[in-house]
């Protein structure tokens, strides 16, 4: 049975926080809110752990496209190609924000991700998310959490979240109620700009 956390975005209790990254370190799984839906994620270098959100998901791990968390622009160039002048002012207008950028991957990826081409890259203007990426030293892998009625979509009621997940992961954040849209999807991999999916996030940043 999972651990139900409260954590107020506004002041994340620094113990709070040490005690889910403690949970990532030892390659455990949790849900935690983003600026958009509730995530379930881990940390990016620990194989059975994602071996693990794989499983939950119905998902094979080398087809898995999830997006790396990150808490600023500066842990993006651990993972991603250098990009030009023009990609970047577009990403530091939008981040932190409700977007997933799709990105071309480097030659540092984690190990699981090594075959590669992209990497979705994402920074939520969430206090929680960011912290625990902070404290935790490398991005988490994130993937939405999606609710079985297709009419709902999304849960955004931290409870009930807890609820349907608590036996399937180590520890749910309730963080607040979520969003029922996810992030805006931006592929800007080969240089141009191409939107896989409107979500959350405006299209003016262009």
């Amino acid at each position: 049975m999972a651990d139900f956390v409260k954590i107020y975005e506004e002041n994340p209790n620094p113990k709070q926080i040490k005690q889910v990254v403690d949970v990532l370190r030892k390659g455990g799984v949790v849900i935690y809110p983003t600026d958009t839906v509730y995530g379930l994620g881990c940390d990016i270098t620990n194989t059975k752990a994602l071996e693990r959100i794989a499983r939950i998901k119905g998902v094979k791990l080398a087809k898995a496209n999830w997006s790396f968390v990150c808490a600023d622009l500066s842990n993006m160039s651990d993972y991603v190609r250098q990009i030009d002048t023009a990609t970047f002012k577009i990403l530091k207008r939008a981040l932190p924000g409700p977007y997933t950028f799709i990105l071309p991957g480097n030659n540092n990826l984690p190990k699981d991700f090594k075959k590669k081409k992209t990497v979705g890259i994402r920074v939520p203007d969430n206090a929680i998310a960011r912290v625990l990426v902070e404290e935790l030293g490398n991005p988490i892998v994130s993937t939405s959490i999606r609710d079985e009625d297709e009419l709902l979509e999304y849960t955004t009621d931290p409870e009930l979240i807890y609820e349907k997940w608590n036996n399937m992961v180590d520890i749910v954040i309730d963080g607040g109620y979520g969003g029922n849209i996810g992030s805006t999807i931006i592929d800007l991999s080969d240089g141009k700009v191409e939107v896989m999916r409107e979500g959350k996030g405006s299209l003016d940043i262009f």
